[in-house]
């Protein structure tokens, strides 16, 4: 079982929340991302630098992703192929996706999608409050603890 995260657009404050959970457990941890990312030493972690380009890092995820491999990302299409292949998506705000909840999500994205392709302003996501942050770290170590004990 390893985490990966989508790491470009994931937010430094659940990066270090991400690091210290890999250190704690010993569970691989490994950033792909665009760009170069700055990882604390350790064994536990490492970081993957793709080239840029649409979706790159994305389908470096999917084509490493294992079963119960949990993935951390906002990427609402990438969460539902890691749930394809049998892997575990987190969003940075502790919503856990999953088979029953993802071609919801996936529809509502569509939706909101088309909102704002036909001019609508929706406006983009709040920032991430301390709520979220705390949601985040329950959800990880609800999956750690479930899973590093298989």
């Amino acid at each position: 079982m390893k985490i990966w995260v989508d790491a470009d657009a994931c937010p430094v404050v659940i990066k270090e929340i991400l690091f210290k959970a890999a250190e704690r457990t010993k569970v691989q941890l490994t950033l792909v991302a665009n760009q170069y990312i700055r990882i604390p030493p350790s064994r536990y972690i490492d970081m993957i630098q793709v080239g840029r380009g649409f979706d790159v890092a994305d389908n470096e995820i999917v084509k490493r992703v294992e079963v119960n491999d949990l993935v951390i990302t906002s990427d609402i299409p990438l969460a539902a192929e890691v749930i394809e292949e049998g892997g575990y998506a987190l969003n940075p705000r502790g919503e856990l996706y999953t088979t029953n909840n993802i071609k919801a999500i996936l529809n509502m994205r569509d939706f909101m999608d088309t909102l704002r392709s036909s001019g609508l302003e929706t406006g983009g996501p709040a920032p991430l409050s301390q709520s979220e942050r705390q949601d985040f770290a329950n959800q990880l170590d609800k999956y750690l603890t479930k899973h590093t004990k298989q």
